[in-house]
């Protein structure tokens, strides 16, 4: 009834036997469920790095979307599935990926406080300075939820402080605490 395969069900189990005897036998790997979740999109989720890894082998699209418009990587760095995102950004993960709220895996990073996700996604050439629908850049996530290592990792990257979302805030003006001052000390030297 939700269109899910075994497949979808081996990797929400993490039943990695299963999951390997079901690709040996050339099930796709490409199938969606009602939501639009793939099996990599569900392993990514759950976290079984060694079923990610047998789905990108296997051919999975790394950046294959649901009907939110989220990408595995989007919930590997929301759950800070590390391992699973650096397997999924060395495959051609796309680190700027958008949801349907313009949001990618760097604002969802910075938001749940997951300091050495923004790390890795930084490595791997995410925009620091983009923007989701709101207007917000993902240094004004990690302002607005006190993310002060993240919110520090991100100015050093070149974090704009001075970017105005949709209410015409700046980071700074959502900053909690003194991690304005803080960044704006950073910025200013």
């Amino acid at each position: 009834q939700d269109h899910r395969t075994a497949l979808h069900w081996a990797c929400s189990a993490g039943h990695t036997d299963v999951a390997d005897l079901l690709l040996g036998l050339g099930v796709p790997v490409h199938d969606k469920d009602d939501a639009g979740w793939t099996p990599l999109h569900i392993a990514a989720s759950a976290g079984r790095d060694e079923i990610v890894k047998a789905l990108i082998a296997k051919g999975a699209h790394v950046n294959a979307v649901n009907q939110n418009g989220c990408t595995p990587l989007h919930y590997a760095a929301s759950k800070n599935k590390q391992e699973i995102a650096i397997m999924l950004l060395e495959n051609g993960a796309d680190p700027d990926a958008t949801d349907h709220f313009e949001s990618t895996p760097l604002h969802r990073a910075a938001a749940k406080g997951n300091l050495k996700m923004v790390q890795i996604l930084l490595q791997h050439n995410a925009s620091v300075n983009i923007r989701d629908s709101e207007g917000n850049t993902p240094l004004h996530l990690a302002c607005d939820e006190e993310r002060v290592e993240e919110a520090k990792l991100l100015v050093s990257h070149g974090a704009s402080i001075h970017i105005e979302n949709k209410e015409e805030l700046t980071p700074l003006k959502v900053a909690k605490g003194g991690l304005g001052a803080i960044l704006k000390r950073m910025v200013e030297g």
